[in-house]
């Protein structure tokens, strides 16, 4: 008689406890440039503030190459434009390649957390931001005609921004748990501004300066009107990032 021959049910039981076993101890080994919170701790809260400024310390610090992320900045954008007045002879401006340095200087100074439901709120503070584009214009400024295309330069100092993050799990191909990035919000607000034109063509030296000197004077009102734009699109570099940390760095590392 010919005997079948059984399913190897304990080899098989082996091998997947040793691959669980195996995610395990990748799970505990915490990499350098993570600090893993305990989700029971009162203190959570402080704890994932403390672990977001170590992340961003090594990637400010030269990167993380590990995770594939080694140049943090600049941060580009690629237009935005105002607009002031109406009818043909009203200002339009457009800043096209627009690059910020000084982002990755930030601190996070408060977070609030709902773990169950993978919701965060983060505030943060950058001490400067200094920005460089390509700009043109076109129109009436200050009853003087303001045509010209040039360099723009900008200094933000005291910068403070509120974000918004919402996530939700999925597991990955090495049996640890990632997050995907479903809603991500934020505002932000600016202390002082100095900003000005230079490499203007089109203009003499009086309506250059009468330019610079309207920049200055209403840098507030002018960072209103670029702020749906520019929030908007930081709004999508910062989804765009956190996914590709979160992507990167399983979640057993931020949390057990």
């Amino acid at each position: 008689m010919r005997v079948r021959s059984m399913t190897p049910v304990f080899p098989v039981a082996v091998l997947a406890l040793f691959a669980s076993l195996w995610h395990l101890a990748l799970a505990q080994q915490v990499p350098y440039y993570m600090h893993r919170c305990e989700r029971d701790d009162p203190q959570v809260n402080d704890c994932l503030r403390f672990a977001a400024n170590k992340l961003t310390h090594h990637l400010r610090d030269g990167g993380i190459p590990e995770i594939g992320i080694v140049d943090v900045e600049p941060v580009v954008v690629d237009e935005i434009s105002i607009a002031l007045g109406s009818g043909p002879d009203g200002y339009r401006a457009t800043f096209k390649n627009i690059e910020a340095f000084g982002v990755s200087n930030l601190t996070f100074v408060n977070v609030r957390s709902d773990i169950d439901s993978l919701q965060f709120q983060m505030t943060i503070d950058i001490p400067k931001i200094k920005a460089r584009a390509q700009y043109k214009s076109s129109g009436v400024l200050l009853l003087l005609q303001a045509s010209g295309a040039g360099d723009y330069w900008g200094e933000y100092d005291g910068v403070k921004s509120k974000i918004y993050i919402k996530a939700s799990p999925y597991q990955g191909d090495d049996g640890l748990t990632y997050l995907t990035v479903d809603q991500t919000k934020m505002d932000f607000s600016v202390k002082d501004i100095k900003m000005g034109v230079e490499n203007v063509s089109n203009q003499n030296a009086i309506i250059h300066a009468a330019m610079n000197l309207f920049i200055n004077t209403n840098a507030q009102e002018l960072l209103k009107e670029m702020k749906p734009q520019l929030r908007s699109k930081l709004t999508e570099h910062l989804h765009d990032f956190m996914q590709r940390l979160f992507d990167r760095i399983p979640f057993e590392y931020w949390l057990e």
